[in-house]
């Protein structure tokens, strides 16, 4: 961290760092600058707010240290989006998630559940906001155009507070989202000028749309006459809540034929409209949103991949770490019991953040035999079973029950 200050104070000055040349640094370095600098930024907005209350002689409320998000189940969205609306100068505060009407205390947990339920619904299709592509089983931008696109600014927050509060989330974004992040890694001071305008290439639509970026492959490969045998001009169409609407991918595009000679910039021209200018409104929201918590210096040091790392994690799983760091009480790792329930169906339950026990106290985990999981301590209470069979129907029963906390 002395070498990323020095870097922060001395910038682009003759004095060395290592941080000048970020591609020296490992995936794992960075990761523990962002979480430091993270952490010092909490301190740091903790100590203004205090410093303001007593200036003020005001009473000093120690919740005025954290971002306090408070949401009820049933209107998960609409309370989430609100409350991250009207405490936007919070944001660079340490959150702090609670679920009115329940006794959970977040020591991690809630605020871990709230990512996942919240993600989970806001990327659903029926939302509106994102749309699902099978082929490459990632989530896009809508296109469709409306007069407000402050959803999207918040969406971006949303995905900003995980990263700042070292949350992984359950998202899967193609690439190339994350090279329009970067594009430029600092907020620009002048307002209008363009985010997200990243250069694209056909592989970068590989990986959203397979079989379209097959079909433009095959337009760049093709050995006869494009224009009588394809027949297309540089013009696109796009459904846009059930409507089919098209654009001109050049001024009197859709007079112009695509030739042998003109084939690469129509395909060049499509990528460009599909990943930046057909979404570009809602991305700007989306990047604006997501500065607005992750601004920072430190974002200059990373790649686009190791953004993604930092919003969905590692996709490599280190099984032998996770079992050097489980820690058990009452159970040695030779009990039956223990060994019923392998290590990869505990990871299982744990990424899930299944188990989130309801309405559960100790007697009447003893009477169902139902596992029981504490999320505010990432803990599982796992009674006995006699057998792998019964340990897979008791989990099955809990993790089809698994939204909520109670205490009986």
């Amino acid at each position: 961290m002395e070498d990323y200050h020095t870097w922060q104070a001395h910038g682009n000055s003759n004095r060395f760092s290592f941080c000048q040349f970020p591609f020296i640094l490992s995936t794992v370095v960075k990761k523990a600058i962002i979480q430091r600098d993270s952490e010092q930024q909490m301190i740091s907005m903790a100590r203004q707010t205090l410093v303001d209350k007593v200036s003020r002689r005001q009473r000093v409320d120690m919740s005025l240290l954290f971002l306090n998000i408070k949401v009820r189940r049933l209107q998960l969205v609409s309370d989430s989006l609100d409350e991250l609306s009207r405490k936007r100068a919070d944001l660079k505060k340490k959150l702090k998630v609670t679920f009115v009407g329940e006794a959970g205390l977040d020591m991690g947990g809630l605020t871990k559940e709230w990512f996942l339920l919240l993600i989970r619904q806001i990327f659903h299709t029926d939302y509106g906001m994102f749309t699902y592509v099978k082929e490459s089983q990632c989530h896009w931008f809508s296109s469709w155009k409306c007069d407000n696109y402050s959803e999207f600014r918040l969406v971006g927050a949303l995905m900003g507070l995980a990263v700042y509060n070292s949350i992984t989330l359950d998202i899967r974004f193609p690439p190339c989202v994350y090279k329009k992040l970067l594009t430029p890694p600092i907020v620009p001071c002048d307002l209008d000028t363009p985010v997200g305008m990243a250069n694209l290439t056909l592989d970068d639509l590989q990986q959203l749309m397979p079989d379209l970026a097959h079909g433009l492959g095959e337009v760049l490969s093709y050995e006869g006459n494009v224009e009588e045998d394809f027949y297309t001009t540089f013009q696109v169409f796009q459904e846009e809540l059930g409507v089919v609407k098209s654009y001109n991918l050049k001024p009197g595009g859709d007079k112009i034929p695509v030739t042998n000679l003109n084939r690469k910039e129509y395909v060049q021209l499509y990528i460009d409209f599909l990943l930046n200018k057909s979404i570009y409104r809602q991305f700007a929201a989306f990047y604006h949103g997501f500065h607005s918590v992750c601004a920072s210096n430190a974002l200059m040091l990373l790649r686009p991949e190791e953004v993604e790392i930092l919003v969905c994690g590692s996709p490599n799983l280190d099984m032998g770490s996770l079992q050097r760091v489980v820690q058990y009480e009452g159970y040695s790792k030779t009990d039956p019991t223990i060994r019923y329930m392998s290590l990869e169906m505990l990871l299982f339950t744990l990424v899930l953040q299944c188990l989130l026990g309801r309405g559960a106290d100790c007697s009447e985990m003893t009477a169902c035999k139902l596992p029981v999981s504490h999320t505010c301590f990432n803990q599982i209470c796992l009674p006995p079973y006699k057998s792998k069979k019964e340990l897979r129907q008791k989990l099955t029963i809990a993790i089809s029950n698994a939204e909520g906390f109670g205490l009986e």
